[in-house]
């Protein structure tokens, strides 16, 4: 990296009369120069971009060693283009098009159509800048053509797919031309990983290789800062709006993995020093704001990757604005770079770990739903026991200390997200950028959709497909022809077998392996082999449906899913429990298991989803059907075994008290007749089912009890019935034996009904009967309903309470129209014990329902000691 050297902000003054001009002369040091190079020998890809200036694609490069970034800016001439179905000379007749100031020429290309199985000639639209594709109000290239195909791909990620680079992985210039570092596999992994994987077919184990190559090379440390600020507002209660940049930057933590601790402070009158600064934590006085904002841009220019927790939102946003609007900083004089719903840096990457932890698939498979809310408190207190400071009043009333303190506890929790089991996320960032070929920051702020989106558009190039539009799918492949039997879906989905109401001992789970992956390979489903063009196919029919599959090729998706899931079940799975490794590597393969078992169970869903670009609901519905066959088939060969099953889901069976032979028996019957792998997930001491799906209790043989969908544990539900409920839970975890259960039931009617009278007399505490529910967009986002928790809201801010995405809401149930009210503006005697009454018995009969325990029994008595004086 390269600027303009300068003195530290603190030591530069300038006069409080110097003109605007001299002022922004003042700050040239902070305008980035990146530093381009002719030779590197080993640096890793992290990002990429396009310089509208140089009209050039550019890519970052992180450098271990020094730890700083180099860019490399594309020498080959490549050029942003889309593709048309019309001949070179009919495309010239069009003069909008020639004569568009973006048009740079036209080429005869073949393209291989998979949708229709054969080679289409196509022209490629050449362009000289991305915009002139697409991106403009009106008048790109895409809207002046009758059919335009892949205008949609940003164009830096078209640069990607077609020069074959693979982000994450490490490359070296030589001459000024980037060339990839080939990662070697140690003889002793090559020998095991082809032992493991010796009976794949030749088309999965080349595809399989070729992803061992990203998971086994080396994942570098990032050299990192986490940074976080606090903004003085005069309405303590209201988040400073960052757009607007209104208030003064106070404090802000610069907090670094290579040992940097500071705490920058603004000066300001009446202020306390306060009863003493965090250790080891350089404090740094700033006289002027500018001065604070100042250092914070050079670390913006020194790091190579910046953490915050919503920095795109809030951190960076705001001292762009405020640099900009307060101290008239120039655009080149600002290291970020803003868009609609995002900030980039033009050094480093930036990532923002609320968008992150916000993914609902990491949040369930990488990190196993640890964490309910997506708070820097909550994910905090879930992943590494660390929470927020806490305290009483306005942020303007703390004393410098504890401002720092408080500060400096945000940028640590960051910090040590990404820091915690040896640097977990940070291997995780860089793995599913590997697996889904984009740039660091696009991964941390998109979903698993747009990572299978990116790998799909990858190999489509890669074997010069063309990228299907949405609209011919849908045209050849239809919509579903199932009705759904949940509300709100698009087709049928799973089967869940009613459950054996009651108690049942000695109860194994089997789980099939990976089920709809294994599907998805096993019959070959994707986007062009289910219904193909190919009469002769006809006849492999999808079981329940009208849809067969292609017989003559290998489809896109079925590879690319099926190498992954085998990849994960056969090896990583396995290898990263394997105590004879060394405790570095199997924590490496657990992360890529990790990795791969978030994509996977996704694989599925996506396909069936509007959003995604290569949606197909016919093969969504096929995994689907085939998932049902499987699963009943299943069934009906346990019964046949004389196994006894209590409840069945998706892709779990629970048998009561099989014998090892029966359940060995089961396990090889499915492996040679329907191709899956069943194996035993778990064993509980005795499981407890109510009459309804979904929801049922587990207890292990060491005691732990295993919840599922039961109301109780769910995160919304209120403090006071969560304690009951749980109370309820840690006493049927003592049961050892049928005969235990007399002694438990009692325990329990208890328990139930004493939280039934609290209520009754209003004992507990507004904190107590709170829902907690997290507000996922602005209040105003809220139009075709309101949910109850954005109702408060909505009087929270009535109130002048500012309520942004990301808070919980904490509301009560109140006998007021409405319905409902915020906890801080509620008094006991307005909760409606009514609806708490509900709540009671909706969390408590499904488990009492399994117990044999009639909910109206606990009321009957209940009212018969009221009316006695009894409690």
């Amino acid at each position: 990296m390269s600027f303009k050297s300068g003195e530290p902000a603190s030591n530069r003054s300038v006069s409080p009369s110097a003109t605007v001009e001299e002022r922004s002369r003042e700050r040239d040091f902070l305008v980035f120069k990146p530093a381009e190079t002719v030779d590197l020998s080993e640096a890793f890809f992290v990002s990429a971009s396009y310089d509208g200036g140089r009209r050039a694609a550019f890519v970052k490069l992180y450098e271990p060693e020094s730890k700083k970034i180099y860019f490399w800016y594309d020498n080959t001439g490549h050029k942003p283009y889309c593709l048309s179905d019309l001949p070179v000379e009919e495309l010239r007749k069009i003069e909008p098009l020639v004569k568009h100031q973006g048009f740079d020429h036209l080429e005869e290309v073949t393209k291989v159509d998979s949708l229709r199985d054969k080679v289409l000639n196509m022209t490629k639209i050449v362009a000289t800048d991305p915009l002139a594709i697409g991106g403009r109000p009106a008048g790109s290239i895409r809207d002046i053509i009758p059919k335009a195909w892949e205008a949609d791909i940003r164009y830096y990620e078209c640069f990607v797919y077609d020069r074959g680079l693979f982000p994450g992985m490490p490359y070296r210039v030589e001459g000024g031309s980037l060339v990839p570092v080939k990662p070697k596999l140690s003889e002793g992994v090559s020998k095991r990983l082809s032992e493991a994987l010796a009976s794949e077919p030749e088309e999965f184990g080349e595809f399989i290789r070729s992803l061992t190559d990203l998971f086994e090379c080396r994942i570098p440390e990032f050299r990192r800062v986490a940074l976080d600020i606090e903004v003085a507002s005069d309405v303590p209660t209201r988040v400073p709006d960052p757009e607007g940049a209104e208030y003064p930057v106070v404090c802000a933590t610069l907090l670094g993995s290579d040992g940097v601790r500071r705490i920058l402070l603004l000066r300001r009158e009446g202020v306390d020093s306060g009863p003493g600064f965090p250790e080891g934590v350089k404090v740094e006085f700033c006289d002027r704001e500018v001065d604070l904002i100042t250092e914070i841009f050079k670390a913006l220019l020194d790091y190579p990757v910046v953490l915050t927790f919503n920095g795109d939102e809030f951190d960076l946003r705001y001292l762009y604005h405020r640099a900009e609007k307060r101290f008239k900083f120039a655009r080149e004089q600002i290291p970020i770079e803003l868009g609609k719903q995002f900030a980039l840096l033009k050094y480093g990457v930036h990532i923002d770990l609320y968008k992150f932890f916000f993914n609902r698939s990491l949040q369930i498979y990488a990190f196993s739903q640890r964490y309910r809310e997506n708070t820097l408190d909550a994910v905090g207190e879930a992943l590494i026991g660390k929470a927020k400071i806490e305290f009483e009043g306005s942020l303007n009333d703390l004393a410098y200390s504890e401002l720092a303190e408080y500060c400096y506890r945000d940028a640590e929790i960051a910090m040590e997200l990404t820091t915690f089991d040896n640097d977990l996320v940070m291997k995780l960032i860089l793995i599913l950028t590997r697996i889904s070929r984009m740039p660091m920051d696009d991964v941390c702020r998109q979903g698993v959709s747009s990572w299978i989106r990116s790998l799909m558009y990858y190999e489509h190039r890669l074997r010069n497909y063309l990228i299907p539009r949405s609209e011919d799918l849908l045209e050849l492949k239809g919509m579903t022809s199932t009705e759904a039997l949940i509300k709100g879906k698009k087709y049928k989905g799973a089967i869940v077998v009613e459950p054996r109401a009651g108690v049942h001992f000695n109860v194994s789970v089997l789980d099939f392996a990976s089920l709809y992956p294994s599907i998805i390979k096993m019959y070959n489903l994707s986007y062009e082999t289910v219904l193909c063009p190919h009469s002769d196919c006809r006849d492999n029919k999808v079981p329940d449906l009208p849809y067969w599959i292609c017989k003559r090729r290998r489809g896109l998706s079925s590879l690319i899913i099926g190498a992954m899931r085998d990849l994960r079940v056969d090896w990583y799975k396995r290898v990263a429990r394997d105590k004879s490794l060394p405790e570095p590597l199997r924590n490496l393969y657990n992360v890529v298991q990790l990795t791969l078992k978030v994509i996977l169970n996704a694989s599925y869903g996506v396909m069936g989803a509007e959003a995604f670009a290569l949606y197909c609901p016919p093969v969504a519905e096929a995994v689907t059907a085939i998932g049902r066959y499987a699963f009943t088939k299943t069934i009906e060969k346990a019964r046949s075994l004389g196994i006894e099953v209590v409840y069945g889901d998706t892709d779990s069976i629970f048998l009561e008290a099989p014998t090892a032979e029966q359940v060995d028996e089961l396990v090889n019957w499915s492996r040679e007749e329907l191709r899956m792998e069943l194996e035993i997930d778990k064993s509980y001491r005795y499981a407890a089912f109510p009459k309804l799906k979904k929801n049922y209790l587990g207890v292990y043989p060491d005691g732990t009890v295993d919840i599922k969908g039961m109301t109780g544990k769910k995160r919304n539900t209120p403090a006071f019935l969560q304690a009951a409920f749980m109370e309820m839970v840690r006493t049927l975890g003592e049961v050892q034996s049928p005969d235990d259960f007399e002694k438990a039931r009692a325990r329990i009617f208890d328990v139930v009904k004493t939280c039934y009278v609290k209520l009754k007399r209003r004992e507990y505490p507004l904190e107590d009967l709170a829902f907690n529910i997290m507000i996922s967009k602005p209040v105003e986002g809220y139009r075709k309903t309101t949910p109850q928790h954005v109702k408060a809201a909505l009087l929270l801010q009535k109130s002048g309470i500012e309520v942004k995405p990301g808070d919980v809401i904490s509301f009560v149930k109140v006998t007021s129209d409405l319905g409902v009210k915020p906890v801080r503006l509620t008094s006991s005697r307005e909760v409606d014990v009514s609806k708490y009454m509900e709540y009671v018995q909706s969390t408590f009969e499904q488990v009492l329902d399994a117990l044999g325990i009639d909910f109206k029994d606990i009321m009957g008595v209940t009212k018969l000691e009221s009316f006695f004086g009894a409690g």
